[in-house]
């Protein structure tokens, strides 16, 4: 059998080792592809043919294609493909044959990577010799890295993109979670409709043997659960439903058991409720006890690059949420924040709608510094909001503007509503970037960060 794995990131480099394993001939195409690239000369050694051309007789004799999941279908070579009928998929696709033990399945438009850690928090709190908590997918690690080391006894948690859920088509896990979904990837899938159907792909082939945990708080989230066939677990912060877990005069419960005072979770913010409510609802399925859910949540101090607590530095509080790549996400780290924030902000210009931050920014925001292609547009919505703006180059400039602009007892907060890649190649660049940002100015100003 031949495949061809288009695009050489780390999740073509692990679809194509395994696909080596299995005895197949592998041919991997990128137009960026660095033959100096050590992984690239290893595979090479083990016979993976590497190529940077994308022609369509690239295609002949192909049984199969892997991409990489940001690679759009658009693109001219995956456009033959699906004119000649060849199936195109994603690593994880070829990771599921080996997936014997649960498996946790996550998705949603935001939150979906603190919930995987939160999840498996709660978990591997009842870890033993014989069952271990695995996680991976969007999250960092290819699930067909690991696949073949994940044992029938373990549990395996994937963070799982829209791209990603697009090419595994027989996608079943034990559990799927919804955490929220609003309109994100427009470029990408072209509508709405079409975005909202690729998150759904995560239980089309559930059973009422498995689980779906979802998000209870729109009417919409409600009707899209009825598309599914597995037994519906509800979480709500806004009261929406009891038959899951949910918040009750500041109490997280599930099904009427008291689990904790949500005053009590490590982290802050109405997002981290939603996203707590998700681990115990997921925790209760897998028969964890409420005595150690608490502890773990209580102990769950957050995910880097998602509302990170860099430190404290001039009496300023400063924070790292480079993840929040669309307005959705800002507007849930806002929330979080009772003192004044200075808001870093700016990125991709996705052609949304900047103007719908203006509620959050009038309810949390003092001031703004912004960068990017979406500068423009937040310059147009602080003045709406009256607020004072500045407009600079990039993250790392606007670091000391921020320090400047700021009071002692306010809150620094890199949050930038937009994706990344019109000036770095990913969130967590951006965000290392603020962060030793916020490092050079202390060293600068001879001041320490606590």
């Amino acid at each position: 059998m031949r495949t061809l794995v288009i695009g050489f990131a780390r999740s073509g480099a692990a679809a194509a080792k395994l696909l080596l394993e299995e005895g197949q001939d592998v041919i991997v195409s990128d137009p960026k592809l660095d033959f100096s690239d050590p992984k690239v000369q290893a595979l090479q050694t083990k016979g993976v043919t590497f190529t940077q051309d994308q022609d369509e007789q690239l295609l002949d004799g192909v049984d199969q294609i892997i991409k990489n999941p940001g690679i759009p279908y658009t693109i001219p070579i995956l456009q033959a493909a699906q004119a000649r009928n060849i199936p195109i998929k994603v690593e994880v696709a070829l990771a599921q044959p080996y997936i014997e033990g649960d498996w946790i399945a996550v998705t949603g438009s935001n939150g979906k990577t603190t919930a995987t850690e939160m999840i498996a928090a709660v978990l591997r709190t009842q870890t033993t010799a014989d069952h271990d908590v695995r996680v991976a997918g969007n999250i960092g690690t290819p699930v067909s890295e690991i696949a073949k080391t994940v044992r029938p006894t373990d549990t395996l948690i994937t963070e799982l993109s829209s791209f990603q859920l697009m090419g595994v088509p027989d996608l079943k896990p034990k559990i799927a979670v919804i955490t929220n979904i609003y309109a994100s990837h427009l470029d990408y899938h072209g509508s709405r409709e079409a975005y909202v159907a690729a998150k759904m792909n995560i239980t089309k082939n559930q059973t009422a043997s498995d689980y779906l945990v979802m998000n209870f708080d729109k009417a919409e989230w409600r009707d899209l659960s009825q598309q599914s066939k597995a037994q519906i677990v509800p979480f709500s912060r806004q009261g929406n439903s009891t038959a899951g877990a949910y918040l009750a005069d500041g109490w997280l419960y599930f099904r009427e058991e008291a689990v904790m005072p949500a005053s009590e979770l490590g982290v802050t913010g109405d997002h981290n409720i939603e996203n707590a409510l998700i681990a115990i609802a997921v925790g209760q399925l897998e028969r964890v006890p409420i005595s150690a859910m608490r502890k773990a949540l209580s102990e769950f101090t957050g995910v880097r690059h998602r509302l990170q607590k860099v430190g404290t530095y001039l009496d300023r509080l400063v924070y790292n949420d480079s993840k929040a790549t669309d307005i959705e996400a800002t507007e849930s780290a806002l929330s979080g924040f009772k003192q004044p924030v200075v808001l870093l902000a700016g990125g991709l210009d996705r052609g949304d709608d900047e103007m719908l931050l203006l509620p959050a920014l009038k309810a949390h925001v003092s001031q703004m510094v912004v960068f990017g292609e979406t500068a423009d547009k937040l310059v147009a919505v602080a003045d709406a909001a009256k607020l004072p703006v500045v407009k600079t180059k990039d993250v790392q400039t606007a670091v000391p503007l921020a320090f400047e602009k700021s009071a002692p007892g306010d809150v620094i907060l890199l949050s930038p509503a937009a994706a990344s890649w019109d000036q770095y190649p990913n969130f967590e660049t951006r965000g290392d970037l603020f962060i030793q940002a916020v490092q050079d100015y202390a060293a600068q100003t001879q001041s320490e960060v606590k």
